[in-house]
C-alpha cells in the first residue's frame, strides 16, 4: 500500500510527492478508488486529499466516475506507453547478452492489470520465430513470462487476478485450473523459474525467471521451439540455464 514518507531528501517537493502517493495508491487499488480510501491508505487528511486529486482530475491523470469514485485517468497512457519503450531500451543490452549466449529468442515482460505486456525482446538469428513481438499482449496464466510475473505476486493477488476460472485453453497443455496453476507458482517461487511447455503455443516451449528488484513486476525469458530449447537444457541443464538468464536478470534489476 502506498503510504506517505516520514521522511524526505533534502529539496524535495511535498506536495508532487503526495501526489505520486496518491496514483500509486489508485493504482494499487487496481486504478479505482473513493476519497475516503485513499485517505485511509495514505495516511493524508480529508482536505488534503481533496485538493491533489482535483488537481490531478484538472491535469487527465485522475478522473471521476458517476459513483463518485476515482480513476487513473487516460493522459497516464501515454507516460506508460513512453516508459514501456524506454525499458525495452534499456534491458536490449541484457537481452541481447543473453540470445547471444542461448542462441534463441530472448524477451523482457512486464504486468499491466491483469495482462502481460511485452516491453523488449531481442530475437533469435535462427529459424521459427515466436509470435511474440514487443507490445504485444497476452494472458498471464499461458505464458512463461507471465507465470513468473504472477509468482512475485502475493498468493491472494495472484488468485484474484485469475479469478475463479476456468482459465482459457490456448492448446492442450495450457494449465486451465487456478488452484492447478496458484501451486505452480508456488513450486516456482522455490525454484527461482517458470516453463512455458507450448502452453501458449503448440511447438513453443519458453524459461522464464523475475526481474529482482524492478519498481513494477518484470520478468524475462528465453523462448524457441521445443526441440531446440529442450536441447539447450539438456546441454547445459536448468543448473546451468537458469543460473545464467537469473544472473543477467539481477544486473537489469539494479539498471532499472
Amino acid at each position: 500500500m502506498a503510504s506517505t514518507p516520514t521522511e524526505r531528501p533534502a529539496g524535495s517537493v511535498q506536495s508532487v510527492e503526495r501526489a505520486f502517493h496518491l496514483l500509486e495508491a489508485l493504482a494499487d487499488a487496481g486504478g479505482i478508488a473513493t476519497l475516503s480510501e485513499l485517505s485511509a491508505v495514505s495516511g493524508l487528511p480529508m482536505p488534503t486529499i481533496h485538493r491533489l486529486v482535483r488537481t490531478l482530475v484538472a491535469q487527465g491523470y485522475v478522473r471521476q466516475d458517476s459513483a463518485r469514485r476515482y480513476t487513473l485517468g487516460p493522459r497516464l497512457i501515454r507516460l506508460g506507453e513512453t516508459a514501456g519503450r524506454l525499458l525495452g531500451s534499456w534491458a536490449r543490452p541484457y537481452l541481447a547478452e543473453l540470445m547471444e549466449a542461448t542462441g534463441e529468442t530472448a524477451n523482457l515482460a512486464v504486468l499491466e492489470g491483469c495482462e502481460v505486456v511485452y516491453v523488449g525482446q531481442v530475437q533469435s538469428r535462427r529459424s521459427m520465430r515466436m509470435f511474440t513481438e514487443v507490445g504485444r499482449r497476452a494472458q498471464p496464466h499461458c505464458t512463461g513470462v507471465g507465470k513468473a510475473l504472477l509468482a512475485q505476486l502475493p498468493e491472494d493477488e495472484a488468485r484474484a487476478l485469475l479469478g475463479p476460472g476456468p482459465l482459457q485453453a490456448h492448446t492442450p497443455h495450457t494449465v486451465t485450473d487456478p488452484a492447478v496453476l496458484l501451486a505452480h507458482l508456488a513450486a516456482a517461487r522455490e525454484t527461482g523459474y517458470v516453463v512455458d511447455d507450448q502452453e501458449q503455443e503448440i511447438g513453443v516451449r519458453c524459461l522464464a525467471v523475475a526481474v529482482p528488484g524492478a519498481p513494477t513486476p518484470t520478468a524475462l525469458s528465453v523462448s524457441g521451439p521445443e526441440a531446440r530449447i529442450h536441447a539447450l537444457e539438456a546441454q547445459s541443464g536448468p543448473a546451468g540455464l537458469v543460473p545464467l538468464m537469473q544472473a543477467v536478470a539481477a544486473r537489469l534489476g539494479e539498471v532499472l
